[in-house]
């Protein structure tokens, strides 16, 4: 996979969370997610006791919760699009402080708020205990085809290197006197853009050939693969196995 960097979103430490494999974690993930996905969104308490398992984990891991809410503020556009539905969408109406809102609507806004906030949660976990590097091999550890892997892994390198491009060119245009301030500008920042697609797309080619004059043939060598044992299958299992349960007593009860 290559040297990896660490990630902003990773957060270095020694828990057990820390220390699972990240073909594991990425499993119990996926499953917990697909748990709270088809809870029914009547049972509220379910979503309560899904937000206690997660910080659980958060508590074990040692995140601090200011750090997984500040994160969670990716949500935003999510919780705007719910905010809206219950005054869009039809059918039966309640009064709610001199508003008229649609029931049917209330509840979508409650479906989307409460799964995908959770959803995103898990995925911070996910990301603030894994380096990105080992989320990729444990990708390909669960048979992802290699080449998604592969993909994703380039998108991810470069994409700090596209950044990085972008900056110095804006940098260069600054330098000159140019600063962005009207419609009449959009020609310039439409020939940066595709400055910046040719730039990449012949670092593209340059890293190819660096790569096949090297012995790339289509896929990565891993040289740090580590199987994952019984019981770190087990403790991965736990947060999905107990949301499972509480999902069942959510359609039981």
């Amino acid at each position: 996979m290559g040297a990896g960097h660490a990630h902003q979103l990773y957060r270095p430490g020694d828990s057990p969370v820390h220390r699972l494999p990240p073909h594991c974690k990425l499993a119990a993930t996926l499953a917990f997610v697909i748990v709270v996905v088809s809870t029914p969104r009547e049972a509220m308490w379910a979503f309560g006791l899904y937000a206690v398992l997660l910080g659980a984990v958060a508590a074990v891991a040692r995140i601090p919760v200011g750090l997984l809410l500040k994160r969670l503020l990716i949500e935003v556009p999510f919780v705007a699009f719910a905010v809206l539905m219950p005054f869009v969408a039809e059918g039966e109406r309640v009064e709610v402080l001199g508003l008229s809102l649609s029931v049917s609507g209330l509840w979508g806004a409650w479906n989307v708020l409460a799964k995908g906030t959770l959803g995103v949660a898990a995925s911070v976990l996910l990301a603030s205990t894994t380096e990105l590097r080992a989320l990729l091999l444990g990708l390909e550890r669960l048979k992802l085809p290699p080449l998604l892997v592969q993909i994703a892994t380039f998108m991810i390198r470069y994409g700090d290197v596209i950044t990085d491009e972008l900056r110095r060119m804006s940098i260069a245009r600054r330098s000159r006197g140019f600063e962005a301030r009207g419609i009449r500008h959009w020609g310039v920042l439409a020939k940066t853009a595709g400055a910046l697609f040719i730039r990449s797309y012949e670092r593209g080619e340059r890293v190819y050939l660096a790569m096949v004059s090297r012995g790339y043939t289509g896929s990565m060598p891993v040289i740090d693969d580590v199987a994952a044992t019984r019981t770190q299958w087990a403790y991965a299992a736990v947060l999905p196995v107990t949301a499972l349960a509480v999902c069942l007593m959510g359609w039981t009860l």
